[in-house]
């Protein structure tokens, strides 16, 4: 099926990939900035290695985003936040969009 419509995203995010950990702690990728719907809301969630964590932003967007966890992400406000759980959606045969959801603490 195809993605998300882009109407159903009015939010600009930006997203640096995690590539892992250095002699200074965290390294990230070059940001890109993409089309989103984000929900600032808790909710509880698993991290990648499954503790029970808190998400206080559900981002919903295009499917393929390059995000895994630990990813920084900058939300519509300005805050600076890194995702927890990422969740590609696909529904082949279904009548349905495809899309990615980014938990994020």
């Amino acid at each position: 099926m195809s993605a998300i419509p882009q109407w159903l995203m009015p939010h600009r995010i930006t997203v640096e990939p995690y590539e892992g950990d250095g002699a200074y702690g965290p390294t990230y990728g070059p940001g890109a900035e993409v089309a989103a719907l984000v929900v600032e809301a808790r909710k509880r969630v698993h991290d990648r290695e499954g503790r029970a964590a808190v998400a206080t932003a559900q981002i919903i967007t295009a499917p393929g985003l390059s995000c895994p966890p630990e990813s920084r992400v900058t939300l519509p406000s300005g805050r600076v936040t890194r995702a927890l759980a990422v969740t590609n959606y696909t529904a082949p045969g279904l009548p349905v969009p495809e899309c990615t959801e980014v938990m994020c603490q």
